[in-house]
């Protein structure tokens, strides 16, 4: 997740819906040959992921970090309403932490002009070399379609930006966002359709995300010095308040002991449902 007040201006990649399909349908291609044995355990911590699902409403899975006096949860609580206005943002966090699986919500984003709003959902440990995995939302102006900004921290190092445009109007209905995450890969997917994939390529020095368990965050503020055109399109606070929507939190993952980065060598120690 980017800083609340700030943009790393790194190089950000962005990519259509197109492209990243037909990367996938190529390394999919490529790799059938000679990778049973991969797909095969994959196949099994599936299986076991499902096992551990945690099918409890937002409620009684989350709690409010920050915000807390004008959100909600609603209904029979699994109804979320984060709420941005010129008094705060707002935000809300998971009671445990997971270590590799599947986490989805349903999301229906902020409605009307947008523009300098973020919301974001993402997963994210504690500490100076934290690990995340992020899904931003980057607001926009009346009729512009929003932008996914993703990216991944291992050990406190990011700069790996990927950013694509929605193919459908994500305010008039939820709609799914699933972060999939296991030792060997990140798949990011929106409606069940896989947008982004990274790997790990340890074995040639490049970092991955597999030793800290992560909370599942999501918040909604203002970012109008970077989130629309670069900081040129401010908040209109004459269309406040601003309100992002959630159902459904699902979590189909190994929960373990939170663990700050700064005392990563603690073992994690797994909690059975």
């Amino acid at each position: 997740m980017l800083d609340k007040g700030y943009i790393n201006h790194q190089e950000i990649t962005t990519i259509t819906i197109n492209q990243q399909t037909k990367q996938i349908e190529t390394f999919t291609r490529l790799k059938m040959a000679g990778s049973h044995a991969l797909v095969m355990a994959v196949l099994v911590m599936g299986i076991a992921f499902h096992s551990t699902l945690i099918d409890a409403t937002i409620a009684k899975s989350m709690y409010f970090n920050w915000g807390a006096h004008h959100s909600s949860i609603l209904g029979n609580g699994d109804d979320l309403r984060l709420v941005l206005d010129q008094t705060s943002g707002s935000g809300i966090q998971s009671k445990r932490a997971f270590l590799f699986g599947s986490i989805e919500m349903l999301i229906k984003l902020v409605p009307g002009n947008s523009a300098g709003t973020v919301t974001a959902y993402y997963l994210s440990s504690t500490g100076a070399k934290h690990d995340e995995i992020d899904f931003e939302f980057l607001g926009n102006s009346t009729g512009e379609p929003y932008t996914i900004h993703t990216n991944i921290y291992t050990q406190g190092q990011g700069n790996k930006e990927q950013q694509f445009k929605l193919w459908f109007d994500p305010t008039s209905g939820y709609h799914n966002y699933t972060i999939h995450w296991n030792p060997t890969q990140v798949v990011w997917y929106v409606d069940s359709v896989p947008i982004r994939v990274f790997r790990n390529y340890e074995s040639e020095g490049i970092a991955y995300p597999n030793q800290q368990g992560m909370r599942v965050y999501s918040g909604l503020w203002n970012a109008d010095n970077w989130a629309t055109r670069g900081g040129l399109v401010k908040i209109d606070w004459t269309s406040a308040p601003f309100v992002a929507s959630y159902r459904r939190f699902r979590a189909r993952a190994s929960a373990v002991a939170a663990m700050n980065s700064a005392s990563q060598d603690d073992k994690a120690t797994v909690s059975c449902f």
